[in-house]
């Protein structure tokens, strides 16, 4: 067997554990840079840790940062109420509010899961209380969070550009975005239709004033020696024991989610995250070191407040997505990925490899995770993209970023999974299986439309 086989099975093998058991892929990638490149590629240790994205790095840091600081502060609690109150008695446009929520927080950075964690559990009680189809509500956060993963300032969207950019090709962040958005927001249309929002158009009634709870994306981690905390260091059982305290929680915490709405601190931090869009897309700026900037803006303004933001940075998706990257350039180094490319161009059309790739990566993200599926297959692309194939690559990278997370309202996905456990007051085995079998429709339908759409009708 070739080490490029070898190092294919690996990353097949890879995916599997992290499906089967509570392991995050990112460590079993890095293990796997480090064996892989080692034992079979020949590459020094200092080698394989130049593969680390660094950029990528900063930019999730930064991003996830921003977003914690802003949920801690009830900026985001904030939004989300305002949105519900203008729903003012249109039954019909309850869905539409939870699907352009879902969408604008994923667009400014917040992580898919995230978003769909603050929505689900506000759209599905208004599902319960006015006979909305909960399927319909849970699916609308769904795709609303996917419609805004891939702006050009959020995760989604920063992967991806990153990994097209360091394959070298062609990049148009807003084709990818726009892509995103049009695709979900025309199968939240159609679930709208068949799934009781006409007759939802015509029902009014006098919406009572909703309290909409602050829900936690991520707890974050307590306990001593969490970020030179010398308080809670020496904060021990004996001395806690004495002293009534609580060894196990940081000192002087602020509680988040009870805070009021309009505060100043909560306008500066709507503007931050205005001013994050606008320096990104109109000037160009890096993205991690803006968010970063503006981070710290919002923590000298409140050092209290922050405490555990740094705590709710998304280290299971970071550790996820930089190690998957760092498994890839071990990949690209030893020339792995040039082989998997002129292997899947030469056993049949660029254009049959190109759909073999959307459903390769519709099928494994309905199952695992989005984000190791779009920093592990683009660069598979690579060799018959850069080629006279017939196959654009800003189709291919927009359709392929489609059809690999538009499966996530599977109910085996972290999204599907999310809307599951908030459907209260239903069935919860019927609703499990509407949501399986919806979500098995869209895995085998969707790669073959967004092919159709993006590779084949441009070609």
């Amino acid at each position: 067997m070739t080490p490029h086989l070898v190092s294919i099975y690996a990353l097949v093998l890879m995916f599997v554990v992290a499906t089967i058991w509570p392991i995050n892929m990112g460590v079993l990638a890095f293990v796997g840079a480090f064996l892989v490149g080692t034992l079979l590629a020949g590459q020094a240790t200092k080698d394989i840790i130049a593969g680390f994205p660094g950029g990528l790095f900063l930019t999730l840091v930064g991003i996830t940062w921003l977003f914690a600081l802003a949920q801690n502060n009830g900026t985001i609690d904030w939004l989300v109420r305002m949105a519900v109150r203008a729903v003012k008695g249109r039954i019909g446009a309850i869905p539409w509010i939870m699907f352009g929520i879902s969408a604008l927080l994923t667009a400014v950075g917040a992580v898919s899961p995230g978003a769909v964690a603050i929505v689900a559990p506000i759209a599905l009680g208004f599902a319960f209380r006015y006979h909305i189809s909960p399927l319909l509500m849970g699916l609308m956060v769904v795709h609303g969070a996917q419609a805004g993963g891939f702006s050009p300032i959020s995760i989604y969207g920063g992967i991806t550009n990153g990994v097209v950019q360091e394959a070298g090709l062609p990049l148009s962040a807003l084709t990818t975005f726009a892509a995103s958005f049009l695709v979900n927001a025309a199968v939240a249309g159609i679930l709208f239709v068949f799934l009781g929002g006409r007759s939802l158009m015509s029902a009014r009634d006098t919406i009572e004033a909703v309290r909409v709870p602050h829900v936690e994306i991520a707890r974050a981690a307590t306990g001593p020696q969490i970020f030179g905390d010398s308080e809670a260091q020496a904060l021990t059982r004996r001395v806690s024991k004495e002293a009534g305290g609580d060894s196990n929680r940081l000192v002087a915490e602020v509680e988040e989610g009870d805070q009021p709405d309009g505060t100043p601190y909560q306008f500066f931090t709507l503007a931050g995250l205005v001013l994050l869009a606008v320096l990104v897309l109109a000037f160009n700026l890096d993205i991690g070191f803006v968010a970063l900037t503006i981070g710290l803006a919002l923590a000298l303004w409140n050092p209290t407040m922050q405490k555990r933001a740094m705590a709710q940075v998304a280290w299971p998706e970071i550790m996820l997505i930089t190690g998957v990257s760092t498994y890839v350039a071990v990949l690209q180094g030893m020339g792995t990925i040039d082989f998997v490319g002129e292997s899947v161009a030469g056993m049949a059309s660029p254009m049959l490899a190109a759909l073999m790739l959307f459903f390769i990566g519709a099928v494994v993200s309905a199952f695992a995770s989005s984000t190791a599926v779009l920093g592990s297959l683009i660069p598979l692309a690579v060799p018959f993209l850069q080629g006279e194939s017939g196959v654009g690559a800003i189709g291919f990278i927009a359709g392929m970023a489609v059809a690999s997370t538009i499966v996530d309202v599977s109910p085996f996905s972290t999204n599907g999974a999310l809307v599951l456990a908030n459907a209260h007051g239903t069935d919860r085995q019927a609703f499990f299986r509407k949501l399986l079998s919806y979500g098995a429709i869209v895995t085998v339908l969707a790669p073959v439309v967004l092919w159709l759409i993006f590779v084949v009708l441009p070609g």
